[in-house]
């Protein structure tokens, strides 16, 4: 029971990982790929600690940091959109100032 969980979160990663990836073009689908990852690694290690019997205060503490995370992606995304006008990584030189 526990390698289907396992095979489950392993694959749903997967499919998280490969839209971060292959979604390079633009800032707003990075980051909400990256919070996908982020929610499925959550849901494995609340299922892991469920199912040891272990105290979840830990899952408590990975939470406020991936909202911490995910609010500084967004006040990036926000600062490049009023600067530059759109999320397109191509668009950009960060080289000139």
């Amino acid at each position: 029971m526990m390698t289907i969980f396992i095979i489950f979160f392993f694959l749903l990663f997967f499919c998280g990982f490969m839209s971060f990836v292959f979604s390079y073009k633009h800032l707003l689908n990075m980051l909400l790929s990256l919070e996908f990852m982020v929610l499925i690694l959550f849901s494995y290690l609340f299922f892991y600690l469920c199912y040891f019997s272990y105290e979840q205060y830990f899952s408590m503490y990975f939470l406020v940091f991936s909202v911490c995370e995910g609010v500084l992606g967004l006040s990036i995304l926000v600062s490049m959109i009023r600067s530059h006008g759109n999320d397109y990584f191509l668009n950009y030189s960060f080289l000139q100032c």
